[in-house]
């Protein structure tokens, strides 16, 4: 009588067959490769040499003859692009700081049930998440408050999230009440409570909304669009739309080149978006080990 191969059993689950496991593998590498390839033409194109790109009718997948960076030197010159990247890393460091501030407090003062009008503001940010106020209101709220043409109308409308309130909130209200009680008993004031306990507590979670936070300035351009009507004042998002998007043609005065040749467009249009894209790349395996703890931690707790 035959016997049948005992099932390799894996962490209390049986073993997948080979098949499976063949097919899962042939899955993973073509989603990998829809997602790596069109990153490696971006990133050839933009240190192709200028006969190579024009020679390949402007996408070049693996440059031949050695690395050009012409098209980095243009776009970081001193024009356009070198101006909108220095706003827009003004936008990012400033509203980042700002909304990280901003939601520590109010998730902190959310998270202490004995305060006055806890509830009725608990409740204002839990409304918030279901009602958005709307393009027109929110265009007349910024104008009225004088900040239509000014970099403050890009950081402040948006310095304030409610699921990060959230988030912090409840991460807060899972603190040990030991360590608070003691704490009071020995004078601490809610202020001291927040920057000596609180906070060092929850660098997880200000990891976490920071890099939320720093994202969503260096990625706007909408509301860049809508209130700044200076082009001076343009953030690398809204470049990169202009003239990457949209396709208009960037010239030597704009790069500040003045009479120097121009690189092919396409090679500015992939410089620009790896200037765009690297400073995420940069910062997020740094953050990454905070992510799913504190994430997983501000969701759970509370």
């Amino acid at each position: 009588m035959k016997t049948k191969a005992p099932t390799t059993m894996v962490g209390g689950m049986p073993m997948p067959g080979l098949a499976e496991r063949i097919g899962k593998a042939v899955f993973l590498t073509v989603i990998c490769a829809i997602v790596v390839v069109p990153f490696i033409g971006v990133i050839s194109t933009s240190l192709a040499t200028p006969d190579e790109v024009t020679k390949a009718g402007g996408f070049v997948m693996f440059p031949t003859h050695g690395l050009d960076f012409t098209a980095y030197r243009s776009i970081l010159s001193g024009g356009t692009v070198t101006q909108a990247l220095l706003i827009s890393g003004f936008v990012t460091a400033v509203g980042t700081t700002i909304a990280i501030l901003l939601t520590c407090t109010l998730g902190w003062a959310l998270s202490r049930r004995g305060t006055v009008g806890n509830r009725a503001l608990l409740l204002l940010v839990l409304v918030s998440l279901l009602f958005n106020p709307g393009l027109i209101p929110s265009y007349l709220v910024v104008q009225q408050f004088g900040l239509l043409n000014s970099l403050w109308a890009v950081i402040v409308p948006v310095s304030v999230s409610a699921f990060n309130v959230i988030v912090v909130r409840s991460f807060f209200v899972g603190l040990p009440a030991e360590i608070i009680d003691a704490a009071r008993i020995d004078g601490a004031s809610e202020w001291k409570l927040f920057r000596h306990i609180g906070l060092p507590l929850s660098k997880a979670v200000i990891a976490v909304i920071g890099l939320f936070y720093g994202v969503g300035y260096w990625n706007s351009f909408f509301n860049a669009m809508l209130y700044l009507n200076d082009s001076a004042k343009w953030p690398l998002q809204l470049v990169l739309r202009t003239y990457v998007v949209n396709g208009v043609e960037i010239g030597g005065q704009d790069l500040g080149l003045g009479s120097e040749a121009v690189p092919p467009q396409t090679s500015i249009q992939m410089a620009i978006l790896m200037i765009s894209i690297v400073p995420v790349l940069c910062v997020y395996p740094f953050i990454q080990r905070h992510f799913a703890k504190g994430v997983l931690t501000g969701a759970v707790k509370g």
